[in-house]
């Protein structure tokens, strides 16, 4: 069992994610540092953090320094980032990028993809000696188990759709661009970008008024578990009510289900079915 002298730093942005993990990292021995990223993170975290810290998104510098100061060698990233910043006309003035982040970004951001802004950030960190672990290796209990998660089941039609909107969002995936797709009827009724997932949905529930739709989300083909792992919870539920979707399939084993127990009372309570299946028992069904 770890001591208290060992040390995790924690880069969080949105969510509960970050919380949860802190406090699944304190229970095992470890001294949590926390830097936030300003404007995204959650305040809880000064709570159950042993030092706590927030630094605009552009300051790499600054999170470097900070964790270097508080002794850290191994870190985990947290959390969603906000990427709609990147286009806001006065994103430079908001941002201020610190040299480090400057440097950063003409050394390895040929784009403005997920993986290669988080791997960026990575590397950087890693150039002085702070390297990166996967937020999961302290609660792997949160990862998603596989089988029916509440009390209603999908219909027939609705695993058609349930396998149409997988391979889809696979495909997506892969190219990076987002991790759910939302169908009804064997169409496509709107895809993840930048916005996520709960904009996505609400998306659809404008385009789709009759409802009924299916939200498949899965993991990228080649997830890195170090960061962006999908991630849903009460925020996902009560925005597809809002939206009329009634059917969630999500990947096993794959994907961050936090505070389980209210998130499947609430869906039963409103009649939502979440299904937990993996691609090849998709395919499987498809079959036969």
């Amino acid at each position: 069992m770890p001591t208290q002298q060992h040390r995790i730093g924690l880069l969080a942005g949105w969510g509960r994610f970050p919380v949860h993990f802190a406090q699944a990292a304190q229970e095992q021995g470890y001294s949590v540092q926390c830097m936030g990223i300003e404007g995204m993170v959650s305040e809880e975290l000064a709570e159950v953090c042993d030092d706590f810290r927030t630094a605009p998104l552009a300051r790499i510098g600054n999170a470097i320094r900070y964790f270097h100061r508080r002794k850290v060698e191994n870190a985990v990233m947290a959390g969603k980032v906000e990427k709609r910043v990147l286009f806001d006309p006065f994103r430079l003035w908001r941002l201020w990028p610190d040299l480090r982040t400057i440097n950063m970004w003409l050394r390895h951001c040929t784009n403005k993809k997920d993986d290669t802004l988080l791997l960026a950030v990575i590397r950087e960190f890693e150039r002085d000696g702070i390297h990166f672990r996967s937020a999961l290796d302290f609660c792997p209990e949160i990862l998603v188990k596989h089988g029916f998660l509440t009390q209603r089941h999908p219909s027939a039609s609705q695993w058609k759709d349930i396998h149409f909107g997988w391979e889809l969002a696979k495909r997506m995936g892969d190219l990076d661009i987002g991790q759910t797709v939302v169908v009804n009827d064997t169409a496509v009724i709107a895809v993840e970008a930048i916005e996520g997932t709960d904009e996505c949905i609400r998306r659809a529930g404008s385009l789709c008024r009759r409802g009924g739709m299916t939200v498949v989300k899965v993991a990228k083909p080649n997830q890195d578990l170090r960061f962006d792992v999908p991630t849903i919870g009460l925020q996902t539920i009560q925005t597809m009510r809002e939206s009329g979707a009634r059917i969630l399939a999500i990947e096993s084993g794959m994907t961050i289900l936090l505070d389980e127990k209210e998130v499947l009372s609430l869906a039963n309570k409103l009649g939502i079915a979440i299904v937990s299946v993996k691609g090849e028992e998709l395919r499987l069904r498809a079959a036969a």
